[in-house]
């Protein structure tokens, strides 16, 4: 079956109880990606952004695995450098806005995620594997490269000498030794295993929207500051929230005892 008898669109949107979920739909290529794939998973996280209901991505594939990466059937012939180089910078585009999007982003990795799709996982905020799920970055071992922000973000994840070892031995592994080396969250089990990561992506949109935001920018330039830049930005951050009704809610519902409410005001 080729990418032609497919039908319907290559990405899923819903939202639900403050999640907005994305499920890449070509399940019947494992959810390789193309550029179709790319352009519409690019208007997904723009329609997430832009819509103030939506606390928190979750992005998950369709049928039996995460993404297996590039579609090679598809790039077989045709294609121009221009092409080429047009496919490879959507990947970078997504990878990119999951990084920089102030909305929390979390992966669920419902089976294999490899190159392409496992860079897109990497990139979220979380990384949730299903206990039979598997995630590796073979482009080294086909004489391709890595992309995706990956080399930027493997060491700070797991160590440089753990980062050399996935890049270029190229192996995949399981939920369980993701989980040991710091690339992944948790590992749920198979069954029931979306429901699991939305009851996750519910927790966190049950936060403090702009607090998250904050702490999702802070946490992801930390690397590129010095400390002293660090406390001033928390400080600015603390000034900013108690200005808003939700820093006030946060008070009243620990005085009172209570789960609080945020409204993202």
């Amino acid at each position: 079956m080729d990418s032609s008898s497919q039908e319907g669109p290559n990405i899923i949107y819903e939202l639900r109880d403050g999640i907005a979920e994305i499920r890449l739909n070509r399940p019947h290529r494992l959810n390789a990606v193309t550029q179709d794939l790319y352009d519409e998973l690019n208007e997904a996280l723009t329609r997430a952004e832009e819509d103030k209901k939506a606390r928190v991505v979750l992005i998950t594939g369709e049928g039996r695995a995460f993404c297996v990466g590039a579609d090679l059937k598809a790039h077989k012939q045709g294609r121009t450098a221009f092409d080429r180089r047009q496919y490879l910078k959507g990947e970078q585009d997504v990878c990119r806005r999951l990084l920089h999007m102030q909305t929390p982003v979390i992966a669920a990795v419902n089976g294999y995620a490899l190159g392409a799709g496992a860079e897109i996982a990497i990139a979220a905020d979380f990384m949730l594997m299903a206990h039979s799920a598997q995630i590796g970055l073979p482009e080294i071992s086909i004489g391709n490269f890595l992309g995706g922000g990956v080399t930027w973000l493997l060491p700070r994840l797991v160590g440089l000498a753990k980062a050399r070892e996935l890049a270029f031995l190229g192996e995949r592994i399981r939920g369980e030794e993701a989980v040991r080396i710091g690339l992944a969250n948790r590992v749920l089990p198979d069954d029931g295993f979306l429901e699991q990561a939305r009851a996750f992506a519910a927790r966190v949109a049950s936060k403090a929207p702009f607090s998250m935001q904050l702490a999702k920018q802070q946490l992801n330039m930390s690397a590129e500051r010095t400390l002293d830049a660090c406390l001033t930005a928390e400080l600015e951050g603390m000034m900013f929230v108690s200005t808003t009704r939700d820093w006030q809610e946060g008070v009243d519902a620990f005085s009172e005892k209570r789960a609080p409410v945020f409204k993202g005001e």
